[in-house]
């Protein structure tokens, strides 16, 4: 049974290896694209209503949306690994997430952290959120098409602008998180289309 259970382990450590030197495909243009559109979405019926400087409703729902990005990212790439990883489609998807964990870590805890004992510092939510982004893009490149480095540039720049925007004021605006965002995402779901749509077909 040892000798079974170390070559298995040799097995998943030999996959591991092979997934962590592999392009990984498994980011959609479409899925993306609709968190672009989301995004959108998000600020437009935030602007509709006055926000308060320590608006948790404004965090809250920013996380929401978030969330349903993530699990519209998350079916797509399930899809897509299955049919151009085929084996190694779990490896893969395990490495994406591993990459993006900590910048995803951070963006849930940090804005809670604020609501709970630094209210009147939530302001920086948005130019944080895009930094984390951009850290997380940039912790995933290796395995993703080198043009994505642009977005992960883009949302470092955009993060400190929405700082540097944000502090004049201390408010939060919907615009700031949400045309960003939108830019962003719609320059991704453009490479991604042009890396790797046109090879959908492979195994």
């Amino acid at each position: 049974m040892r000798e079974i259970d170390k070559a298995l382990a040799d097995i998943l450590e030999i996959r591991s290896q092979i997934a962590a030197h592999t392009a990984f495909r498994g980011y959609g243009p479409v899925a993306i694209a609709i968190t672009a559109i989301l995004a959108l979405t998000t600020a437009a019926a935030q602007s509709l209503w006055p926000m308060a400087p320590t608006d948790t409703a404004y965090i809250l729902e920013w996380m929401a949306t978030a969330a349903v990005c993530g699990t519209v990212i998350r079916i797509e790439m399930q899809g897509r690994s299955r049919r151009l990883h085929s084996s190694l489609a779990d490896a893969m998807i395990h490495q994406a997430m591993e990459q993006f964990m900590p910048a995803t870590a951070a963006s849930l805890f940090l804005p809670i952290l604020f609501l709970r004992f630094a209210p009147e510092s939530a302001w920086m939510v948005p130019g944080l959120w895009q930094l984390f982004v951009s850290v997380g893009i940039f912790a995933s490149l290796r395995s993703l098409p080198k043009p994505i480095a642009l977005v992960g540039a883009w949302y470092f720049v955009a993060g400190f602008g929405a700082l540097a925007y944000g502090s004049q004021a201390h408010t939060l605006s919907p615009w700031l998180m949400g045309i960003p965002f939108f830019l962003g995402q719609a320059m991704m779901a453009v490479i991604l289309y042009y890396s790797v749509g046109d090879s959908d077909g492979e195994d």
